[in-house]
């Protein structure tokens, strides 16, 4: 139990890191940013508690906005996926699921790069239409949706990739 939770607070606190002092800074093109950070909520166990988990996304969240003073927009975009993510893991994977047999790792592609993509578009989504609040620039808002979304789901499935652990 004990390594569980310090890889855990490893990911979480090396995820936090990485956003804020690296990634935070890239603004390819004038308006597409990878968050990376999500990757946290999005490989955080299954039988963990909701509770939690929502609470842990909440933070991750706040740690984001505290160091980038975005008034709360990661916050609230990490609360609403970690609040969707059971409802779009069974979409993604169904009965595997269902059975809680599911190890990230072990699942087909296609399955886990539609759980990715969904919810990094809701997250990239809620992100921008809270940063720019205004009607008028909803082209601006599915553009950057659009198009950091692509990049972040690039850096997860490349990180996935690259850390997965081979039995």
């Amino acid at each position: 139990m004990n390594s569980i939770v310090f890889t855990h607070t490893f990911r979480f606190i090396i995820l936090a890191l990485l956003q804020v002092l690296v990634l935070s800074h890239i603004n390819f093109l004038g308006y597409i940013n990878p968050y990376l950070y999500i990757l946290f909520i999005l490989l955080y166990p299954l039988k963990n508690n909701r509770v939690i988990f929502i609470l842990v996304s909440f933070l991750l969240g706040l740690t984001i906005d505290t160091f980038l003073d975005s008034g709360g927009v990661h916050a609230a975009a990490s609360v609403t996926i970690a609040f969707i993510r059971p409802f779009i893991l069974k979409f993604s994977f169904g009965a595997v699921y269902d059975h809680q047999t599911m190890k990230f790792g072990n699942v087909e592609f296609g399955s886990k790069l539609t759980y990715i993509a969904i919810l990094t578009l809701i997250h990239h989504f809620i992100l921008f239409s809270l940063e720019f609040f205004n009607f008028y620039k909803i082209i601006l808002t599915l553009q950057n949706t659009l198009f950091s979304s692509i990049f972040t789901i690039i850096l997860c499935l490349l990180t996935t990739i690259i850390f997965s652990r081979r039995n």
